[in-house]
């Protein structure tokens, strides 16, 4: 074992949600710890994405902060997903999903797409989907793309998954941000008097 690692012996019972839990040997590394990197990480400034994907009962989705462009050719997006989430479990199996770029009016949308007690159907109640290349695509997204899945890779409480574009739409608009927990939306640069 890593000498630099210290063994939690308090880890927490499995559940339905997280069934290895309780045989996963949880480690530590030294360092500045989860709070004060949560806080490093609630000033990274991004837009507001909203992941879906077929499920066996319906469509799924969550709302995902951390989706970025990996590769151009080929065109590629990388999406972190929360471990143990049903979304991350059907792009898993169903090997496609879809990335939503929020509208920076969808603040609504995202907070139901993020509530951790809201049913898969809540979250796409009232809001109009339609099916492309077998993926839920939402209506009234800045943009959107239809992804078939390349790899997935679980790192600490997340996995990065790693998508191959098969389809794109980019609308007009301006996107949701999130920046230090809370949402927020581009303002319009003040114009130089000098210039």
């Amino acid at each position: 074992m890593n000498p630099r690692l210290r063994l939690v012996t308090d880890r927490p019972a499995a559940t339905a949600e997280h069934p290895s839990a309780a045989t996963e040997p949880l480690y530590e590394e030294p360092g500045p710890g989860a709070v004060r990197c949560l806080g490093l990480y609630a000033k990274l400034a991004a837009g507001v994405t909203v992941v879906t994907a077929p499920g066996e009962d319906g469509p799924l989705g969550m709302t995902v902060s951390a989706v970025t462009s990996l590769s151009a050719r080929p065109p590629l997006l990388l999406a972190c997903l929360r471990d143990g989430s049903r979304t991350l479990a059907a792009v898993r199996s169903r090997r496609t999903f879809a990335v939503h770029l929020l509208r920076e009016e969808q603040q609504d949308l995202a907070g139901r797409f993020a509530s951790p007690t809201t049913t898969a159907a809540e979250r796409f109640a009232g809001t109009e989907t339609r099916q492309v290349l077998g993926v839920p695509v939402l209506a009234g997204a800045l943009a959107w793309s239809v992804c078939l899945t390349e790899d997935v890779r679980r790192y600490g409480d997340h996995h990065l998954v790693v998508g191959r574009v098969a389809a794109v739409h980019v609308g007009p608009g301006r996107p949701l941000l999130w920046h230090d927990r809370r949402f927020g939306a581009l303002t319009e640069p003040v114009p130089d008097a000098a210039g």
